[in-house]
């Protein structure tokens, strides 16, 4: 028996909005796909940079997730990239975030794209967004971060071997 060539968990990550946003809670939602969205998403065709998501008449809807259609996709479907996705949720979640969302600063923001069970999740965070000396203070941890990183590497490879 061969094995069957299993996809790699995370489709698309967004990695803007940790230094746009601080995250509240983390929630886990279905995604309503096509078909051709289904195999474009196993060949990495996403993109979820520009992405938010927005509440309306009580339901979830991701905008700017980008599926770019695979080159072999049918003549007979129409393929938008960039349409409007309804994600799924329980309606008491979905309650909870809309009253959370209504707060001041709160927002959702698509976090990343991931199979589960042969279904694909998108990972949805209730932010709050950053203000410009919090990414300052983020910008700078992460080169400190990385200072650090490199001193030490080059500390203990100027280490003499005994």
């Amino acid at each position: 028996m061969s094995k069957k060539n299993e996809s790699p968990a995370r489709i698309a990550e967004n990695r803007k909005a940790a230094f746009n946003y601080f995250f509240e809670e983390k929630y886990e939602a279905g995604v309503v796909l096509q078909g051709w969205e289904v195999k474009a998403l196993r060949e990495g065709k996403a993109q979820l940079t520009d992405g938010y998501v927005v509440v309306k008449d009580g339901e979830l809807w991701v905008i700017g997730l980008q599926i770019d259609p695979l080159r072999t996709a049918s003549t007979h479907v129409t393929t938008e990239a960039s349409r409007t996705r309804k994600l799924l949720m329980h309606k008491d979640e979905i309650r909870r975030l809309i009253g959370k969302v209504e707060q001041k600063g709160y927002t959702l923001v698509p976090l990343n794209l991931h199979w589960k069970a042969g279904r694909v999740k998108c990972e949805i965070a209730l932010a709050k967004g950053k203000a410009e000396h919090d990414k300052r203070d983020t910008e700078k941890k992460r080169d400190w971060e990385r200072e650090k990183a490199r001193l030490m590497r080059h500390k203990i490879s100027a280490r003499p071997k005994a």
